[in-house]
Order: C-alpha cells, then sequence, then structure tokens
C-alpha cells in the first residue's frame, strides 16, 4: 500500500487513536491489500471528545458505556446512578483513554 494513504489515514484519524500505537497501525496498514484500507476507513470510529461530553452531561446513566459496546457496565452505572456519582466523575478523567482503546480494539478486528 502507499505509504502517502497511509499518512493521509494516520493525520486525519489520528487523534481517535492512542499515540503510542500510530506507529505499529502504520506498520500494519503498509501490508494490508488496498481493499483492506477502504473498510477501515469505512468503520464508524467513535469520537473521544464527543463520548466526553456525552458522560459529562448523561453518563450518570450509562450512555457512555453503552456506546463503547459495554452493555453490562452500562447496566450497572444505570441502576446505581453512575454509582452514586463517584463512577460517573472517573469516567470524565478515563472516558477518552477508554474510547481510544475502542476503536484501536475494531481498527484491530479488521486488520487481521
Amino acid at each position: 500500500m502507499e505509504q502517502s494513504r497511509i499518512d493521509m489515514f494516520i493525520a486525519s484519524m489520528g487523534e481517535k487513536f492512542p499515540g503510542e500505537k500510530l506507529l505499529l497501525m502504520s506498520d500494519q496498514l503498509s501490508k494490508l491489500e488496498d481493499n483492506k484500507l477502504i473498510v477501515i476507513q469505512s468503520i464508524d470510529y467513535k469520537d473521544p471528545t464527543t463520548l466526553l461530553i456525552i458522560s459529562i452531561f448523561v453518563g450518570h446513566l450509562g450512555i457512555d458505556r453503552f456506546m463503547l459496546g459495554q452493555t453490562g457496565l452500562g447496566i450497572a452505572k444505570l441502576l446505581t446512578c453512575g454509582g452514586f456519582g463517584i463512577w460517573t466523575i472517573i469516567d470524565w478523567f478515563t472516558i477518552k483513554t477508554a474510547t481510544k482503546d475502542y476503536n484501536y480494539q475494531k481498527f484491530l478486528q479488521v486488520a487481521y
């Protein structure tokens, strides 16, 4: 695959993935065929900033966890009103990292 296409993907989507994984992703993308890149680009990656905003306003309902595919944690957060507020506050600081890890896992599922 062309390095310019890989660089363009990394530049446009880099904020949605963990920074320490970007070089690894670039190496993985260079080994893929062009049709796989199209599939990888078409994945609906979650925006970490959007999830943070959702977590701030309705995080006590567990919606942020539901959006990350963590149904069990979402239900637990909903039933406990965000762990009586404590869990919600912790998520304000960790949800961006969790979102980037979620996006990276989605990337890996298609890349391999």
